[in-house]
């Protein structure tokens, strides 16, 4: 079977199981198999041999399961889209993808409510089964292909590693649906019989209806980016006695501090946390480790593991030569997993991927490098900044923050004045309240820094937080941050 009828099996053995569940409401797989065969049957009567991609625009209701499901059913990719968006994005990412189509739930609840036939020929092996759009550099998102191949083997690996229960999980759903993080949770839930519980924006603006939701959710397994956790951290009763249910943590899209991971791992102390690392390019994540005591007492950063079966990663230098271990340069990954390229970007394609040993390889822009035969990541190429001349990394000093004791996160911008960079502002979760003032906190981790790093690198101003700003991602919201400076 692949991915869409290991999907749809599940209607048969367990018609009445729950599929998902927003804001209340549910979707039995019995319902998400029947409506989108419907809506699939809509697609093709309407569109026939037309193969544009279907845009479906919501924010995590039951009816957009049914619509991923109903488009790659029909032949055609989906391109998800989030409420939350701003409208002139939207706009973009539609007129780049050319969709045929732009369905609501309302919409959906009516095209899958028609009479049910048997849908024409479903996406296959090197087809595109989703695009999802990221920011380019540029300002103009870029569609990212994925084929079903890259999905399935993605989800492949994942049910490997992580050996979920069949009918027998509950999976959170943080990210918006538009963010490449809930492609983890969404497929491995749906792929095994799990129920997906997915949290609202409702719930994101209100923290005690979060806890209140999270505590009856019933979640075993933690889909979110590390700010969210670190989000949740902040109130003392998430722990063990909220969510006694949770196995596992499984973080993916940004740096995870070891500080987080340590206090997870004192608070749900039969969960095990998990980092993974990789870009949408890459499909979700290529490299995962299992985060212990052990780890977090020896590394900071973090290491992000090592990669999927079937799947290749090295390091690279501006000349594009490959490095030995320990030596920092480009993260290059190869493999069944790799996007085939940009939708109507072959200038962008031919740049970012080419074919290595017969495989598509992506040259990710990330810094990295492989030590104790795992991987580090060391930030993104692109956050390499000059102050009165030296070279900085923002990676770096970030880094270096979070390995000081005191320091549970931290974010590092530049100060600029005329479009120059003049300075560095240090955002800093500490670990725990102080008593003395912000003054004396903020000499304190400057001398603590400066036994780290050359003195051009130390952040001239600190800012203090109980918790970072968060994007709709749940990623940390960095122009937020740089705006208040």
């Amino acid at each position: 079977m692949n991915l869409i009828e290991r999907i749809d099996h599940w209607a048969v053995v367990a018609p009445e199981a729950i599929a998902h569940i927003s804001d209340g409401r549910t979707l039995t797989y019995w319902e998400l198999r029947s409506r989108s065969n419907a809506l699939a049957c809509y697609l093709t009567q309407r569109f026939g041999d037309d193969r544009r991609p279907i845009a479906v625009l919501g924010h995590r209701e039951p009816e957009m399961l049914v619509a991923f499901l109903g488009s790659v059913k029909s032949g055609r990719p989906y391109v998800p889209l989030d409420t939350a968006l701003p409208q002139q994005r939207i706009d973009k990412i539609l007129a780049t993808s050319r969709a045929a189509l732009v369905l609501t739930p309302k919409d959906i609840l009516e095209f899958s409510a028609l009479q049910v036939c048997s849908p024409a020929a479903a996406v296959r092996g090197d087809e595109p089964f989703y695009i999802l759009f990221t920011s380019g550099s540029t300002g103009e998102p870029k569609g990212v292909i994925i084929t079903l191949a890259c999905l399935e083997h993605f989800i492949a690996w994942m049910l490997a590693e992580q050996r979920f229960t069949e009918l027998g999980e509950v999976f959170l759903n943080q990210a918006p649906f538009s963010f490449d993080l809930s492609v983890m949770d969404l497929y491995c839930c749906l792929a095994t019989a799990g129920s997906l519980f997915s949290i609202s924006r409702d719930l994101l603006e209100n923290p005690k209806k979060l806890y209140r939701a999270l505590a009856s959710s019933g979640v075993t397994t933690w889909v979110s980016t590390p700010s969210f956790a670190q989000m949740c951290l902040v109130e003392e009763r998430f722990s063990e006695a909220m969510l006694p249910r949770v196995r596992r943590f499984l973080f993916c899209g940004e740096t995870l501090a070891p500080q987080t991971a340590a206090q997870l791992l004192k608070r749900f102390p039969r969960a095990e946390v998990w980092n993974t690392y990789g870009p949408t390019e890459a499909t979700v994540a290529t490299t995962s480790i299992r985060i212990d005591a052990g780890i977090v007492e020896r590394y900071s950063p973090l290491p992000v593991g090592r990669p999927m079966p079937g799947s290749e990663i090295f390091i690279v230098n501006g000349n594009r030569e490959v490095l030995a271990a320990n030596q920092r340069g480009e993260i290059i990954i190869t493999g069944p997993n790799v996007s085939p390229g940009y939708l109507a970007r072959p200038d962008l394609t031919a740049n970012a991927f080419f074919q290595h040993a017969g495989h598509r390889a992506y040259r990710t822009g990330d810094f990295g490098r492989f030590r104790d035969d795992v991987l580090f990541f060391e930030g993104r190429m692109d956050e390499q900044i000059k102050v009165t001349g030296y070279r900085i990394e923002l990676g770096d000093v970030e880094a270096n923050l979070r390995a000081l004791p005191t320091v549970r996160d931290a974010v590092v911008l530049p100060i600029t004045k005329k479009g120059a960079a003049q300075s560095l502002a240090a955002f800093v979760l500490l670990a725990e309240r102080h008593e003395t003032s912000d003054f004396n906190v903020a000499h304190k981790l400057r001398t603590q820094l400066g036994e780290r790093l050359p003195a051009y690198m130390l952040p001239r101003k600190f800012v203090f937080l109980d918790a970072f700003p968060m994007t709709a991602n749940g990623k940390v919201d960095r122009a937020s941050l740089a705006k208040s400076l």
